[in-house]
């Protein structure tokens, strides 16, 4: 008595999918078109066949483990048995064609994807904005209706596959049909190809698209239009238009996250005595309250000042830092006043410094 679970090198208790996974296995390895003219690689492919059959079958599985045999295993079994065949077309219809010749129609695809890189500006980013994108994409030519053939010169129909799109031929015990390599597997054949598209059916035409970009989107951010990619194949949806957003450097601010940076300059006198500065932001112009004594480098917080949060509530804030403008030019007047003032002040930022200094060292010796 044959051991099917031997033949395809899987233990009794195998699952339905191992069972179906060795069989794949073992069928493309000993396949009579990979294997021609080796008789051995024929009997274990009649072999492999006839043990996938009963184990795949629930009933004529149980009846093998229960009594060593399964029941009607022979009827209707063969290279050409409607059972084996539909299994087998089933599983290695893709990679060799049918059994029965018969002429599977194509299946439904989505056409490809599409992407296109949209360069904005920080403003229209933190406000949104719409464009109107011209987009390269295939079309049905016009011209054939998608024939590609001339006008009143339509396709012939393939001799060589008499339009099945398919070739049967015998290899050794078993009949197997491939697409036909002259018509591609259309079945068709195009003598006279139509002058605009040259034979393909179709054409790259111009589309204009309009986009709308949402309020507070970032560098790298993706927007997704479905439905205006390539169109589908066999009937199939077209794909989808991927737009990919690039955010232009501003002068100016400087963007992190849902913040805004700037960096203002501070007179040395309202640093010293204390102002009321007006800052450009996204949306205007904001009055900043500079205290008296405010040093160089400084940070200041404009709340709500920032960027729409994309998905969320509210807005990062603008975050200003102050520097202090020295003057590289003075009037004598100016540079008169200055001197009166280090003369009444003396060097206090040195003195200042060497009583840090002076502490620090101290500190460290105790």
């Amino acid at each position: 008595m044959k051991d099917y679970y031997e033949i395809l090198g899987v233990p009794k208790d195998a699952s339905d999918v191992d069972i179906k996974k060795a069989f794949r296995q073992l069928a493309l390895k000993y396949h009579p078109d990979r294997n021609p003219g080796d008789k051995n690689a024929e009997e274990n492919f009649k072999e492999v066949n006839e043990a996938y059959s009963c184990l795949s079958d629930p009933e004529k599985r149980a009846n093998y483990d229960r009594f060593g045999t399964a029941e009607g295993i022979g009827a209707g079994f063969g290279p050409f048995g409607t059972e084996f065949g539909d299994i087998f077309e089933d599983i290695f219809g893709d990679f060799f064609g049918t059994f029965s010749g018969r002429r599977r129609p194509p299946r439904p695809t989505k056409g490809n994807d599409l992407r296109y890189d949209l360069y904005i500006t920080l403003m229209e980013a933190a406000f949104g904005t719409e464009k109107n994108i011209d987009i390269p994409k295939w079309e049905s030519c016009s011209e054939c209706h998608g024939s590609g053939s001339a006008p009143g010169k339509g396709p012939y129909t393939c001799t060589h596959c008499k339009g099945a799109g398919q070739v049967r031929f015998q290899q050794g015990f078993f009949s197997i049909s491939k697409t036909c390599q002259k018509c591609g597997g259309t079945g068709q054949i195009i003598t006279d190809p139509c002058k605009v598209c040259k034979g393909q059916g179709k054409v790259k035409k111009l589309k204009t698209i309009q986009v709308k970009v949402p309020a507070g989107v970032d560098e790298g951010a993706r927007l997704r239009i479905s439905g205006e990619g390539e169109r589908g194949f066999h009937g199939g949806p077209p794909g989808d238009l991927y737009i990919i957003l690039n955010v232009e450097e501003h002068p100016f601010f400087k963007r992190e996250g849902s913040d805004i940076h700037c960096d203002i300059p501070l007179s040395f006198p309202k640093a010293v005595l204390g102002s009321e500065i007006e800052v450009p932001t996204l949306d205007g112009v904001s009055k900043l309250k500079i205290p008296s004594g405010t040093p160089s480098g400084k940070i200041f917080h404009l709340k709500g000042k920032g960027i729409q949060r994309l998905g969320g509530y509210g807005k990062g804030d603008q975050i200003v830092r102050v520097y202090i403008d020295v003057p590289k030019k003075l009037t004598p007047r100016q540079k008169e006043l200055l001197e009166e003032f280090a003369s009444i002040n003396g060097d206090e930022v040195a003195k200042s410094f060497k009583e840090k200094l002076k502490d620090l060292f101290t500190g460290a010796e105790k």
